[in-house]
């Protein structure tokens, strides 16, 4: 008999999108033509659309492929979105480097920003735009004044209002770490969970937060002794009653089945939650719909993320 196979997780950024793996290997090549048609073919599909842009803007960053795109068909709305988002991420790549007690330059900042509505000006119909100005700005050393960044939201929301990437682009910028509180982050992230529909994913928003939290607490720690009950960040009464809350708005009623790709993320957080939280039945049929299909982020917050990954799945399948 055949030695079973040992069980690894998948970290393929793609999540299993075959075709979005193809134009992440065409992109970082220099090609663009295989990345115009994936876009072409997405459609007005937004929360797909997303989440592939978003995962090509990571990939063109290092690469001339988009700018190249852009010269040879000027008029490529779809063209003019992906270079917003991947100056987006050259910006943060640019803020890692210099370390976050530098402030990046103004007229840098700037110049990404008028990047960005010159590319919702040529997809006036696609959110993504509007994504990558919340995205950016968290950069800002004091933020962006209320008026402009409340534009930018209602922009975003006009176009598709429960986009779960612009969510969480402006609850991280309300967060402790850049314009916010621990309070205005929950806040804004339970807000939004009040208005989705049920089948949304949003509600796994205060479970984004509260990884934020954590990752806040222990970062500004630097080895001094955690903050007081902080041991029961993941299993309080209220921690967990709001993965049950996020299990029976999103998942509650669903087909089972593999999940989406665009979902694979935020799956991965209700995964981690529900792990931590206590809450094996349910997070053995996450892992189900996972199958070996993991994201470093959140596990990596809590160790290391393949380790983390593979434990908790042994664990709830050993004892649901």
């Amino acid at each position: 008999m055949a030695a079973r196979r040992r069980f690894t997780p998948d970290f393929d950024p793609a999540f299993g999108d075959r075709p979005l793996a193809e134009a992440l290997h065409d992109i970082v090549i220099g090609r663009w033509q295989g990345v115009r048609d994936l876009l072409r073919d997405t459609g007005d599909d937004w929360p797909l659309r997303t989440h592939r842009l978003r995962l090509l803007s990571h990939a063109a960053v290092g690469t001339s492929a988009v700018d190249t795109w852009r010269a040879a068909e000027p008029a490529s709305g779809d063209a003019a979105v992906l270079r917003a988002a991947t100056e987006v991420v050259r910006v943060f790549h640019q803020a890692i480097e210099m370390g976050r007690k530098t402030a990046i330059d103004r007229a840098r900042l700037d110049t990404t920003v008028r990047i960005c509505l010159t590319a919702a000006d040529a997809k006036p119909a696609d959110p993504m735009p509007w994504v990558s100005l919340l995205t950016v700005a968290r950069l800002y050393e004091t933020g962006v004044p209320r008026r402009e960044l409340r534009r930018w939201w209602d922009e975003l929301r006009r176009r598709d209002p429960y986009n779960i990437e612009g969510h969480v682009q402006l609850l991280r910028y309300w967060s402790a770490r850049w314009h916010g509180t621990h309070g205005a982050m929950y806040d804004f992230a339970r807000d939004a969970v009040g208005a989705a529909p049920p089948g949304s994913p949003l509600p796994v928003l205060v479970q984004i937060a509260r990884v934020e939290e954590y990752r806040y607490a222990t970062e500004t720690a630097k080895g001094r002794p955690p903050v007081r009950d902080f041991g029961r960040h993941w299993h309080h009464e209220l921690a967990v009653a709001e993965v049950r809350r996020t299990w029976d708005r999103w998942i509650g009623g669903r087909t089972p089945g593999p999940a989406a790709p665009e979902e694979v993320g935020e799956l991965n957080y209700l995964a981690h939650a529900a792990c931590y939280a206590g809450m094996g039945q349910e997070a053995r049929y996450l892992f189900v719909q996972l199958g070996p299909r993991a994201a470093r982020v959140p596990w990596q917050y809590t160790g290391d993320p393949e380790e983390q990954f593979m434990r908790w799945r042994t664990q709830v399948r050993a004892t649901s």
